[in-house]
């Protein structure tokens, strides 16, 4: 079979922008998801640019009715499921501990847990039927998943049950030739790290405030088209991809 589907959450910008267009560039058709359509159209443009093929969806992570219909939706186009990408994303203010309001905390887990745990229940259902039956799934995770920053706890929390998850379903994907993976991602160049390289950069464990060194986004991009290329009989459960020279591997 040649013509592969794929589907990326968030891909209007950032990492999930750049892992469509390297999925493109690898031959998939590329369902584009996310909530504002014009960002997909000009990620669908660029790819067209190349001669990749995909397909803008608007559709809210935070909405369980809109994640369903996005699915329908791709089911209606092409009829099957490759490739599926969780990579929509948010995190809360960076405030103390205590502070953090229930409501930042639940729209935190709704977009960053909920969704993947909803779009892996509607990918299961597709790929377990389809003919020829399997398929992939990537969860984008987080250095994060390995140790936190200050006042992150939200985002942190949710990063380690991504850990879970990306487990716990390629367990139960097996019997369905589904291969699960994760990609824990650490200051890749998007506009959700430009912080790290603006004014005073963002807050160290030992309380002082420095830039930190990112990477072209590019590179986590070609990671996820090379999980995703893989046969079905070869995983990989989880991929650091991250800056050299980030201030990650070492004591501070």
């Amino acid at each position: 079979m040649t013509n592969k589907i794929a589907l990326v959450t968030g891909a209007g910008t950032g990492v999930g922008r750049a892992a469509s267009l390297a999925l493109m560039n690898a031959g998939f058709t590329v369902v584009l998801a996310g909530r504002r359509l014009e960002l997909l159209q000009e990620t669908q443009k660029l790819g067209a640019a190349n001669g990749g093929k995909s397909l803008p969806v608007s559709a809210d992570m935070a909405d369980p009715a809109s994640i369903a219909a996005l699915f329908a939706r791709t089911m209606q186009e092409f009829g099957r499921l490759d490739v599926l990408f969780n990579n929509a994303g948010m995190g809360a203010p960076a405030i103390p501990f205590e502070d953090l309001g229930l409501e930042q905390w639940q729209a935190v887990v709704n977009t960053n847990l909920t969704a993947p745990f909803l779009c892996t229940q509607h990918a299961f259902r597709i790929m377990k039927d389809q003919t020829p039956r399997g398929g992939r799934i990537i969860n984008n995770g987080s250095i994060s998943a390995h140790a936190p920053r200050p006042f992150s706890a939200a985002y942190t929390s949710t990063k380690h049950a991504i850990t879970g998850l990306t487990k716990a379903s390629n367990l139960d994907g097996r019997a369905y030739d589904i291969a699960v993976g994760q990609v824990d991602i650490g200051n890749a160049a998007t506009p959700m790290t430009d912080r790290m390289v603006n004014g005073p950069g963002v807050l160290q464990p030992d309380g002082t405030s420095k830039q930190e060194p990112r990477m072209d986004a590019k590179a986590v991009g070609d990671a996820v088209a090379y999980m995703a290329g893989l046969p079905l009989d070869a995983n990989v459960l989880t991929m650091t991809v991250m800056a050299t020279k980030m201030p990650f591997v070492g004591r501070g």
